[in-house]
């Protein structure tokens, strides 16, 4: 090991082992795979070396990860102070990752996205409750003992929107998202948060699983357990999470769901509905449609030709969210999806798909959610 080189990830949403590390240009890296879980993808690390001298780290798992096919053309983000973050030379040969990097400074993080932080999210519940308009109530605990925060945002009106995030942890873009959504929603200033919360009242979650964002995992809570697949029968046992969430979901009532996420394989942003319900009506039908064609006047960022295939009715996996909630409410229910590569759409080489964009995307989703409250409310 050379001591002029230390890698370390023993920090806030850390992950990595170092397998060896002879030279700046000789590092070999593996991924940990999330506790009592097969899953692995995410990586985040601090390297201690020397500026101005080129490193090249290779992940020798690459090829034995979760999504082997989210590595073409995808590339690293990079960070010096943790707080402006830019894409890196990354290649996959089928079987390792290879990141190429001359730091300007002794020490850079390296990660699979931005990291949305444990302290970030205290400090987004924190700031958020001082709105005149917003409440924090915590809804349990994990089984590490963290909050499952809980966001109420307006007074008493008829229709409820919820929205909840990060349920697969290492889709740290999607507690972006959540950031930027709050921040329009709780401008006093904006038009469309006015028409927005005269119609209803929103109810976010701005992180599913904490315990999980905490301990560097890719998709899995502190016990191994994905939570996109507790919805069906939530329980205490493997998802309280999950389970307190519908619990409150149960004595509130859904009126629309939006259920934030990143993909790591297709470089678009898109949406998944619930289709594949045979509860699924007509009336859902039009609603997705009116969300859709709004989001799409709102921002160029969104797009409606790529995305999962549909479902055909009956076939519906009623353990995930967005279907569980959809049958479970008859209501409106979306997955979003992001991308860690980039938008392909509309490309961008120095940044990629970021945590800036991310905020932007979540900004500009209100104008889909008047949109159908509108129609609700006829």
């Amino acid at each position: 090991m050379n001591e002029n080189i230390q890698i370390s990830s023993d920090f806030d949403g850390g992950n990595i082992s170092v397998i060896q590390c002879k030279s700046s240009d000789n590092i070999e890296l593996e991924i940990n795979k999330d506790h009592n879980s097969e899953f692995l993808q995410w990586f985040y690390f601090r390297v201690s070396s020397t500026k101005d001298i080129s490193h090249t780290l290779k992940i020798l798992n690459a090829g034995s990860t979760s999504y082997t096919p989210g590595w073409k053309d995808y590339r690293a983000v990079c960070s010096y102070d943790r707080k402006n973050w830019f894409r890196v030379d990354t290649s996959f040969n089928g079987k390792e990752l290879e990141i190429t990097h001359t730091p300007k400074q002794d020490s850079f993080y390296l990660s699979y996205f931005t990291p949305y932080s444990h302290e970030r999210h205290l400090d987004l519940v924190a700031s958020s409750q001082m709105s005149d308009i917003c409440s924090l109530k915590t809804l349990g605990k994990t089984f590490d003992g963290r909050d499952i925060d809980l966001l109420k945002v307006g007074s008493d009106k008829k229709l409820n929107v919820w929205m909840t995030a990060r349920q697969h942890p290492g889709e740290t873009m999607a507690e972006w998202f959540v950031e930027g959504f709050l921040e329009r929603l709780l401008d006093s200033s904006d038009i469309l948060s006015r028409e927005a919360l005269a119609k209803a009242n929103f109810y976010i979650i701005p992180n599913m699983n904490p315990d999980g964002s905490f301990r560097g995992h890719l998709r899995t809570n502190a016990k191994g357990v994905n939570l996109n697949r507790e919805w069906e029968t939530p329980s205490l046992e493997t998802g309280p999470e999950v389970f307190y969430t519908v619990k409150e979901m149960d004595k509130i009532g859904v009126d629309m769901f939006l259920d934030i996420h990143g993909d790591e394989n297709l470089p678009y942003n898109f949406v998944a509905g619930s289709e594949g319900n045979l509860s699924h009506t007509d009336e859902i039908s039009t609603q997705e449609r009116i969300f859709k064609e709004a989001y799409l006047k709102a921002t160029d960022e969104f797009q409606t030709e790529f995305g999962y295939p549909i479902a055909k009715p009956g076939q519906g996996n009623m353990t995930v969210a967005t279907n569980a909630i959809a049958h479970r409410f008859n209501c409106l229910a979306y997955t979003l999806e992001m991308p860690f590569k980039d938008n392909k759409n509309h490309p961008s080489k120095e940044f990629g798909w970021s945590a800036e964009r991310s905020q932007q995307l979540g900004k500009d989703m209100l104008s889909p959610i008047v949109a159908v409250l509108e129609h609700l409310a006829r």
